[in-house]
Order: structure tokens, then sequence, then C-alpha cells
């Protein structure tokens, strides 16, 4: 089972009712990983809200995964950590968390792409695909070049981020990746549920038409 491979990362602008009705229908709809983000800084609004996810991933075996947040983390005892290149360094976190959780990290370009190869890492998000609202500070836009290069060039499992929807989502799986994240794509859909059934079944038809062509 690939855990990465329909990933939905939470919009931390919804309220925290907003944020169960959507991960719900999420987990229904069969998204294999959960991310949950908090912006704002208040660590206790923060633990509220991953506190509520796990409560609904539990016994789904759906990994819970804390953005940036490692001391929210481990408040939760969640099952990994996604950092970005601001944040924490990957072999702080790691001891932290230890060698049993995941540890993701953001890459942005291609010299922390190279950088990440030493680092203590399970797999790494690379942001942004295509620009997106809901990131305002994109440096690169890789699209699926580069996305391409990235997937080559990596030891780790990727998991591609930004601006990725149902228009795009054939030619992202094109590239070999090994997942795609998701905010707006679910968070804002009129039925979540349904909206990750879609993509996972848009997913398993693109890779099979990309397995045709690769025998």
């Amino acid at each position: 089972m690939n855990p990465y491979r329909l990933y939905l990362v939470t919009d931390d602008q919804q309220d925290l009712e907003t944020l169960k009705t959507v991960v719900t229908g999420a987990v229904a709809g069969g998204v294999t990983m959960v991310q949950v983000r908090e912006k704002h800084g208040d660590v206790r609004a923060f633990i509220e809200r991953a506190l509520a996810v796990k409560s609904i991933l539990q016994g789904t075996g759906v990994p819970l995964i804390i953005n940036d947040r490692i001391d929210v983390a481990l408040a939760v005892d969640a099952d990994g950590v996604h950092l970005g290149q601001s944040d924490m360094s990957a072999e702080t976190a790691r001891r932290l968390i230890g060698k049993n959780k995941l540890l993701g990290l953001s890459v942005e370009n291609e010299q922390q792409l190279m950088e990440a190869e030493s680092l203590p890492v399970d797999y790494l998000g690379l942001s942004a695909i295509f620009a997106t609202p809901t990131k305002s500070d994109t440096k690169k836009e890789w699209g699926i070049e580069g996305l391409r290069y990235a997937v080559a060039q990596s030891s780790f499992p990727i998991v591609a981020i930004g601006g990725i929807n149902a228009s795009n989502l054939d030619d992202i799986i094109t590239t070999n990746v090994d997942g795609v994240a998701l905010v707006s794509a679910i968070c804002h859909a009129p039925n979540p549920k349904q909206a990750a059934m879609d993509l996972l079944r848009q997913i398993g038809l693109a890779e099979s038409r990309r397995g045709e062509k690769q025998t």
C-alpha cells in the first residue's frame, strides 16, 4: 500500500467542524494520508484540530502528519511531521520524533533536492508544481518536466503539491511520481468523499495507461 498516493493537506482557513466534515468524507473516499496544517501560530488550536483529525483516522490505517510543528506532533502522538525549508533541521526533527515516525520535507529547487539525499527523511514534497492561491510565496514552479526530473533524480518517494486538480492530474501521473498532495481539490469540493473517490479513480486509470506505455 502506497501511503503517499492521495495525500490530503487540510485548509487552515476552515473552522473545526468543517475540517472534521472534510476529513471524514475524504477518508471515506480513500485518501491515503492526512496532513494537518495550521499557520496561525495558536498551538492550542493546532492541538485541538490535530486531535480531532486523529480521532477520525483511528483504526483506518491512514497516517496523521503534522505540518511544521514537532511539539504538536509529539503532543498528539502523530504518525509523522512534514517540515518546510525554514523549519527545524531534519536531523534535529528525526532525533526528537524517533526513527519510527514519518518525516517529510518540502523541496523548492534543484539544490534542495540534491541536499535532501543525505538527510534522514522518508519522503519529499515537491513544491510547487503549479502556482496556487493557497501558497502565495512560491519561489519556483516545477511544472511537469521539473517533476519528471526530480522523480528521476531522487532516491526518496516524491509527493507532488501545488495547483494539482483533475485537469492536470493525468500529466502528473505520467512522471512516475509516488503521490499527489491536494488542498483545494478536496477541501473545497461540494462533496469531499466523492472528490477523493473521483481523484483516486483518475489516478488508477492514469497509472494503468502509464504501465501500458512502459511495457
